[in-house]
């Protein structure tokens, strides 16, 4: 898996094959309440002003930046896409998709309505809908931490799994696990999907989920709850019981 701009020289970054989806240059709300600011600790705004400094840098032609933007943000893009694909070649064409989409809109970024985590999460999941309705297919995604109660609290799939030594049954254990999540996981519609995945796997608050997918907060609460909760039921239906 390679970060297909960093061999790529940057003023080339928007002659490269056309991307997926062309529209929706506005990434994020144009207007946000106070309540839906969210409070930052001071790493987390050290990172913002760092990602706004490089946002800076690279409409004005400062290659580097380029390079580190990419580096700092290609895994993390790269898991996204796959966790709602479940496809490493989907997600690697999705993934340069998406980057050449980030610098060709890299001036709509507006640094007071959000961080730049929010925004490059945003136009991700607007071109994975896209993907979702050109290729009409119910994909799987791979993932070991989401809760079956429901509730945040509740056991993960991974807690679940026996903690003993790495020995070929528990390999082979986990490898049937795997595969029975993205069996149930593949028959969550795509709104619950990207729900659970974005707060379970990326690890977002309720309010920075609220913003990607342009939703009130207790439609995201919601949406997780029931995405959990389907997703209990369709593993014990394929297993016969909870893992």
């Amino acid at each position: 898996m390679g970060v297909f701009s960093l061999a790529v020289p940057f003023r080339e970054a928007t002659g490269g094959r056309k991307a997926r989806s062309e529209g929706d240059s506005t990434l994020l709300p144009s207007g946000r309440s106070p309540e839906a600011r969210l409070q930052r600790t001071p790493e987390q705004q050290a990172e913002q002003d760092a990602y706004g400094l490089l946002v800076r840098q690279c409409i004005a032609g400062d290659q580097r930046a380029w390079h580190q933007m990419v580096t700092g943000q290609h895994r993390r893009i790269y898991a996204i896409c796959y966790r709602f694909t479940g496809s490493a070649d989907d997600a690697e064409d999705l993934t340069q998709d998406i980057f050449l989409k980030v610098y060709r809109n890299l001036r709509s970024f507006d640094q007071a309505k959000g961080s730049f985590q929010t925004w490059i999460t945003t136009l991700a999941r607007n071109m994975l809908v896209d993907h979702f309705r050109r290729s009409k297919l119910e994909r799987a995604t791979d993932s070991m931490d989401i809760s079956l109660s429901g509730e945040d609290d509740g056991p993960t799939l991974a807690e679940r799994l026996p903690d003993t030594g790495p020995g070929q049954e528990q390999h082979v254990a986990g490898l049937q696990l795997k595969a029975t999540i993205q069996q149930a996981l593949a028959q969550l519609s795509p709104e619950l999907r990207e729900a659970v995945i974005l707060r379970d796997l990326e690890d977002m608050d309720y309010k920075e989920i609220a913003l990607i997918l342009k939703i009130p907060e207790g439609t995201v609460k919601s949406r997780i709850s029931r995405g959990r909760a389907e997703l209990g039921r369709m593993l014990q239906r394929i297993e016969g019981k909870v893992m």
